[in-house]
């Protein structure tokens, strides 16, 4: 496909076919997303691919309480775990929301799960100072992740990276045997789509984009 073919069309995918992926697939599609930049060029990524049921099984409670928080914000009209305006919501208010287990299994029974860690110390943290949450390190990762993606919808597959084990770092880092000063990343269910998106809605270039300064006048796309 041409590039910008695969750039306009890599969606976020969440409903697979039960098509298996096979390594020599996956090995195909790391190797070219191997090419990401990263500070350095230290390459601070692994990936560890996931199809064991037992394993699946056990990244549900892992889940499952991020996803319900995310689920409760978005249902009162907040940006779910923003670092800027705290939540209105109780942890009853929480509690209250269920979440379907379809939702929960469209991420964990994908034909195959892709767990992308980042070593630490091969991270330039510019920002590890500064009274705000961290952005910086995961220049160094999330290229890596896109590169995956792009890498996947070239071979006719798609997924999306997830964040919601997050929240269980330490029992993740554990149940994937990922030793210390790594932290995750991504994890991204990999597959081929029950259906192809080819039209995304994205916001316009001079809605983002603006000259010189943060109130500069907004730069035009091409025609």
């Amino acid at each position: 496909m041409d590039l910008y073919d695969v750039m306009h069309t890599t969606f976020a995918a969440r409903d697979f076919h039960d098509e298996p992926v096979d390594d020599a697939t996956l090995a195909r599609i790391l190797d070219h997303a191997r090419f990401a930049p990263s500070g350095g060029n230290r390459q601070p990524w692994k990936v560890v691919v996931v199809r064991d049921a037992a394993t699946r099984a056990a990244l549900v409670p892992l889940i499952g309480p991020a996803m319900q928080r995310y689920l409760a914000q978005v249902r009162a009209g907040e940006s779910p775990y923003n670092t800027v305006h705290p939540t209105r919501l109780s942890d009853a208010d929480v509690a209250a929301v269920p979440v379907p287990d379809a939702f929960i299994r469209k991420l964990t029974q994908a034909p195959v799960l892709l767990f992308v860690f980042v070593d630490l110390a091969r991270v330039a943290s510019f920002d590890r100072d500064l009274d705000r949450v961290g952005v910086i390190s995961g220049g160094s990762v999330y290229p890596f992740v896109w590169n995956i993606l792009l890498a996947a919808r070239n071979e006719g597959l798609g997924g999306t990276p997830t964040t919601f084990a997050a929240e269980r770092e330490p029992a993740l880092l554990q149940l994937l045997g990922v030793p210390a000063g790594h932290a995750f990343a991504a994890m991204i269910p990999l597959g081929r789509p029950t259906k192809q998106l080819t039209r995304l809605s994205r916001r316009p270039v001079h809605e983002f984009a603006v000259l010189e300064r943060w109130d500069g006048v907004p730069l035009d796309a091409p025609a």
